[in-house]
């Protein structure tokens, strides 16, 4: 058994403004610069992940993609799973689960609510709801830790180290006025 980082990353900023079915929405530009803030903020803080699981939503796959270009990190590390796109808690866990044990740390790209969720459930102490009441708003990351092996990954196995909102980082210095 070894300990393990859990990285949790909810898509950047999405364009609602096209008119295309939801798994097609691309990011805004200001998701765009917001994926590269983070991933150059992951980088510092040598956060770096061996395998990236991400849903394949239009949204999703652009985040982590411009995330790896950002830490210098070849894009093949980016693996799809079309099950995290619609996924539940259960279903993510499932997929965890089936990461190979020589994996230190990992990092999911998907969506809310399953990603807040599935935060919650795996922490080991009750997670505090910010007054905005977005635990995982856009673009933000949740840092996990565990000890043990991804296949025994259960409820309430981790601490949660830390939540970063990619709006407090010093890269992200636009003002935020888009409400959705």
């Amino acid at each position: 058994m070894s300990n393990k980082i859990l990285l949790l990353l909810r898509h950047a900023k999405s364009n609602r403004n096209i008119e295309v079915i939801d798994f097609e929405r691309p990011l805004k530009k200001r998701g765009l610069r917001d994926a590269k803030t983070m991933g150059r903020w992951l980088s510092d803080q040598m956060l770096v992940p061996e395998l990236i699981l991400s849903s394949p939503a239009e949204r999703a796959i652009t985040t982590a993609r411009k995330v790896c270009k950002a830490m210098n990190l070849e894009t093949s590390l980016i693996k799809t799973d079309e099950r995290i796109y619609n996924a539940n808690p259960e279903l993510l866990k499932q997929i965890l689960q089936t990461c190979p044990e020589t994996l230190h740390t990992l990092m999911l790209v998907g969506h809310n609510p399953a990603f807040e969720e599935l935060l919650i459930d795996l922490a080991d102490t009750p997670v505090e709801i910010p007054e905005d009441g977005k635990l995982l708003p856009t673009t933000a990351l949740a840092e996990l830790r565990f000890t043990g092996t991804w296949a025994k990954i259960s409820s309430h196995c981790a601490q949660l180290t830390q939540i970063t909102r990619v709006k407090n980082l010093a890269d992200s210095s636009e003002p935020d006025i888009d409400t959705h």
